[in-house]
């Protein structure tokens, strides 16, 4: 029973929250800045058809940010975790792909001078997925939406 208590309770899963929020910022960053390279990255992945490359390249890092952002204000949490997890599982499961095809390509997640992705990187991956999915089901600790939501007729 303590356990449990431990593992559903809202302080870690705040921690995972900003954790998440800023690891998801910080990877937007650089892709924003550099679509170009972001969408090689995208294209040595060989899951996404050609003509998708450069929408998911200007796309995503957009995402991410937002996600992201909303996060850290904990503005729609659960939206944002979903969202977040969503990426996180394909993401996960493009590394997994590609480490069984023994692609030696690099992650793109930072940037794109990074090494080779490894187990190491999915098991990074899957890790990043749970305390997502953590988010989603055990945060409740500093949402702004609750704390400043009011209807139209208290106005």
């Amino acid at each position: 029973m303590k356990i449990k208590t431990v593992l559903t309770h809202p302080y870690p899963a705040f921690l995972f929250r900003l954790y998440i929020a800023g690891l998801f910022i910080y990877a937007s960053m650089y892709k924003i800045n550099y679509a170009s390279e972001f969408a090689e990255s995208i294209a040595s992945y060989q899951i996404v058809p050609f003509w998708g490359v450069n929408v998911m390249a200007v796309t995503l890092p957009w995402i991410e940010l937002l996600t992201g952002i909303l996060l850290t204000a904990g503005i729609r949490v659960r939206a944002a975790s979903v969202i977040i997890s969503g990426l996180l599982f394909i993401f996960t499961l493009g590394v997994a792909v590609n480490l069984i095809r023994d692609a030696p390509i690099s992650c793109g997640c930072f940037s794109t001078l990074e090494d080779a992705i490894t187990w190491k990187t999915l098991l990074r991956d899957i890790i990043w997925l749970m305390m997502s999915l953590h988010v989603f089901f055990c945060d409740r600790i500093l949402h702004l939406e609750k704390r400043y939501s009011f209807t139209v007729q208290e106005i």
